[in-house]
């Protein structure tokens, strides 16, 4: 893969701190002085806001990547599988409002997570579509299945068991209590798990995760060109923000950086008793 570097970022905070706009996004920004390594865009899922990934894109941005959190497809204009140009167009803007002077820093790496991942990886599968990342993370591509959410307290058994994202959750008064309710249009679920993805993918699926077809994402893992599936012990269906958050950030930035890298890891393993 061919590497695009830009100088610097452009008049943004000295630190990765956060900007929020009228644009319908929140951005990341890495530290002071160092050169950012590449543009994550992140897509959330049923019920979530921009704030659910507050912690994730911190995270990234302190690795050097330029993180913007966009608005989840909008229910009934975006997330049909058959109409996809209104989500692709706003993707679209979204990486283009990145650039600098030197343009959009690559890798780009698209990000999903339950609807945000069924809608793109729909998206990508699909034959008219501008977007071209450099990768795709999945995490938590939902099946048909639908949670037991008659409470907020059932959903929030559904989707993790980090106090402090539970917190996050319900502290939010724009999450959409109850969402995890809502089956994800069938034909939205076969695009994704039918079509195929170019760009090297990686899947992320709790193992504790009740809304996840495990089998269905071994045979996606398998048909795509270029793809990794991980499983992350104990995850609920919010496998971004579990408890596990942190290993699962590593395995993000791990994969940002071997994609960065051509797909050649930069650590292998030689020789290990664990």
């Amino acid at each position: 893969m061919t590497q695009h570097t830009v100088p610097a970022v452009p008049a943004v905070p000295t630190d990765n701190s956060v900007i929020i706009d009228n644009t319908g996004h929140t951005d990341h920004y890495a530290p002071e002085g160092l050169l950012t390594r590449g543009t994550v865009i992140v897509v959330p899922g049923r019920g979530e806001t921009r704030g659910t990934y507050a912690r994730f894109g911190k995270r990234l941005a302190a690795d050097a990547y330029r993180v913007r959190v966009v608005d989840p497809p909008r229910d009934g204009a975006e997330a049909p599988a058959g109409s996809p140009e209104a989500f692709g167009a706003r993707l679209a803007q979204a990486v283009a409002g990145t650039a600098a002077d030197g343009g959009v820093v690559r890798p780009l790496v698209l990000v999903g997570a339950d609807l945000g991942a069924a809608a793109v990886a729909a998206l990508l599968a699909g034959e008219a579509q501008a977007l071209e990342p450099d990768g795709v993370v999945l995490a938590g591509l939902p099946g048909h299945a639908t949670g037991s959410v008659d409470t907020w307290d059932a959903e929030l058994d559904v989707r993790t068991s980090c106090p402090t994202h539970r917190g996050v959750l319900s502290e939010d008064a724009e999450v959409r209590r109850g969402s995890l309710g809502e089956p994800v249009p069938d034909a939205l679920l076969d695009a994704a798990y039918g079509g195929t993805v170019a760009a090297p993918t990686l899947l992320l699926v709790g193992d504790a995760d009740p809304l996840a077809d495990r089998e269905g994402l071994a045979r996606v893992a398998k048909s795509l060109p270029r793809a990794r599936l991980s499983l992350v012990r104990g995850a609920h269906h919010d496998v971004l923000n579990d408890v596990q958050h942190r290993s699962v950030a590593a395995e993000v930035v791990t994969f940002l950086e071997t994609v960065r890298g051509g797909l050649v890891p930069q650590v292998v393993v030689e020789s290990s008793v664990w």
